[in-house]
């Protein structure tokens, strides 16, 4: 090396160590709703971090942030990461990296409790929907073989058609059904296009209420929505963790958090 370039290399400013204290309050406010503030998980189709190396993890932030990693579906675990880690800054990534460098590895087997805050929905099931809800919408999902029938209570309907904010008190319920199969094992195709239904096998919900996001992290709060899941006999789905729905979410905050907020505004005129 020259002596121009060994004194380039001793005047060049140190890159800034990590701050694990940072990383810690960022994971604590954001990533352990579904990473665990330990690193351990909260579901078996969630990594754990304990222990992992902080390159591979900022790493994978900066991929997710800069989209070399893309979701496959706007519901994938993908696009809850590309929400977050799109509003993580570099020092963000790298703190939260060493954050979770530092902890011990996780026991075989290990699973964190649910945060409370995400794992508790004020959803109800909306009794009597079919004849006071308006079905907007439907989606054919051909990976799991089911369509989907979007329904919506009238104060959804009313603020889409004047083209105001989605008002607390609305409901939004996703009729999930596996589609009739020919014998190919291939979903039979309606007049319409879409699927047909021939067997309900589960509910999804999103409703607003008052202060009902207040309890969420900020970067994971969609304004005041809640989620849930709900089994054919409309009960909820245990084990249900919100934090998954409104990472997905999150990136829609001009269209009042929804996927369907044009085709609800058409079904209002």
């Amino acid at each position: 090396m020259t002596k121009l370039g060994i004194a380039l290399v001793l005047i060049a400013p140190l890159a800034q160590a990590a701050d694990i204290d940072a990383g810690k309050a960022k994971a604590a406010s954001v990533c352990a709703a579904c990473h665990g503030a330990n690193g351990v998980s909260v579901s078996d189709t969630i990594p754990n971090l304990a222990a992992q190396r902080a390159g591979y993890i900022e790493a994978q932030l900066k991929a997710f942030k800069e989209g070399l990693r893309r979701a496959q579906t706007p519901t994938s675990p993908a696009a809850t990461m590309s929400a977050i880690a799109a509003q993580l800054g570099a020092d963000d990534m790298a703190n939260v990296a060493a954050y979770f460098a530092s902890l011990p590895g996780a026991e075989r087997g290990a699973k964190s409790a649910q945060l409370a805050n995400v794992a508790k929905t004020h959803v109800a099931f909306p009794e009597g929907y079919k004849e006071s809800f308006v079905r907007y919408h439907t989606i054919n999902f051909p990976g799991a073989k089911q369509v989907r029938q979007y329904y919506a209570n009238k104060p959804a309907l009313q603020a889409a058609k004047e083209g105001r904010p989605i008002p607390d008190g609305t409901v939004i319920l996703v009729e999930v059904h596996a589609a009739k199969l020919d014998a190919s094992n291939t979903p039979v195709a309606g007049a319409d296009g879409f699927y047909v239904p021939e067997k309900l096998v589960g509910y999804t919900a999103m409703a607003t209420g008052k202060d009902w996001g207040k309890d969420f992290p900020e970067m994971l709060r969609n304004g005041e929505w809640n989620y849930a899941v709900f089994t054919p006999d409309k009960q909820h789905r245990p084990g249900v963790n919100q934090a998954e729905c409104l990472g997905c979410h999150k990136p829609l905050d001009k269209e009042s958090y929804l996927f369907t907020l044009k085709q609800l505004a058409a079904a209002s005129r």
